[in-house]
């Protein structure tokens, strides 16, 4: 393909008459009334940089509770955690407590930096469980678009023992190289050496942890190739892998499965239930 092929091909917004507005809007004001649902909400630094933080809320009750974190898209230089906190209620409602995650945005910080930080993010809650009551071996991170990708790239980079118990991947994108070219990638700078280093699809992936491979079906052609080529890779590793095509959602809205009474919904509280022995 072309750069401008590339470019249409990997613009999902394209299949939504190219109104994204109307999806941000949703998210903040849906985030909004969960934050005012959280009396309990705690906001922490899991690093020294000012965009280096995470909410975080726990049910109430005895723990330790497992953990669903979220990682937001936004093509790694757009949206925040104040739009990612949608979530919450139900996740809270399943006896799981939840973080939504920020991290530095492009330009601002490098793709790989972006992906330490969210390594940083997650390793902070693993080492702080105790502190907040929350069960280290049931922590399922999901994230879409490009939060997929984050989530896919800081687990593989994860040590084993730090490794989630499972990942919810929506309508990400695993292989970048295609956007190298593109007015994607102005903001990140990638060339093709650092594109195919932070891909998922190209590295080693015996070991992932279980995970569900989402995306709607009113995506591009593109979107959905990378989802199904990721998914189709991570059972040939002999990694446990759902795939999903969610009718009627498209790529900005699947997300708000995640938490609800749908089979993504279902998918969260199976893969954060405790580890049989």
């Amino acid at each position: 393909m072309t750069a401008a092929e590339r470019e249409d091909a990997y613009s999902p917004s394209t299949m939504v008459g190219g109104d994204l507005g109307r999806f941000i809007a949703s998210y903040a004001e849906q985030s909004r009334a969960a934050y005012a649902t959280c009396p309990d909400l705690q906001t922490l630094h899991y690093g020294q940089a000012e965009t280096q933080t995470l909410d975080l809320v726990v049910p109430q009750g005895a723990g330790p509770h497992p953990l669903h974190v979220f990682v937001h898209g936004g093509y790694w230089q757009a949206l925040s955690k104040k739009e990612s906190f949608f979530a919450a209620p139900g996740t809270l409602a399943q006896g799981i407590a939840f973080s939504a995650v920020d991290y530095t945005l492009a330009p601002g910080a490098a793709l790989g930096e972006i992906v330490d930080e969210v390594i940083s993010a997650i390793r902070f809650l693993i080492m702080q469980s105790d502190a907040y009551g929350l069960d280290p071996t049931r922590v399922v991170i999901s994230g879409s678009s490009a939060g997929a990708h984050l989530a896919a790239m800081a687990t593989l980079r994860l040590g084993a023992s730090e490794r989630p118990a499972g990942l919810m991947l929506l309508s990400g994108i695993y292989d970048l190289r295609p956007l190298v070219g593109t007015y994607i990638n102005d903001a990140i700078g990638m060339d093709d050496k650092s594109a195919a280093a932070l891909s998922p699809a190209l590295c080693d992936l015996s070991g992932f942890p279980p995970s569900v491979v989402a995306w709607g079906d009113n995506e591009t052609d593109e979107f959905k190739r990378q989802s199904l080529h990721f998914a189709e890779l991570l059972q040939q590793a002999g990694c446990a892998t759902d795939t999903r095509e969610v009718a009627g959602r498209n790529h900005f809205d699947i997300v708000h499965d995640i938490a609800s009474d749908s089979a993504l919904g279902g998918w969260l509280a199976r893969l954060a239930r405790p580890k049989e022995h």
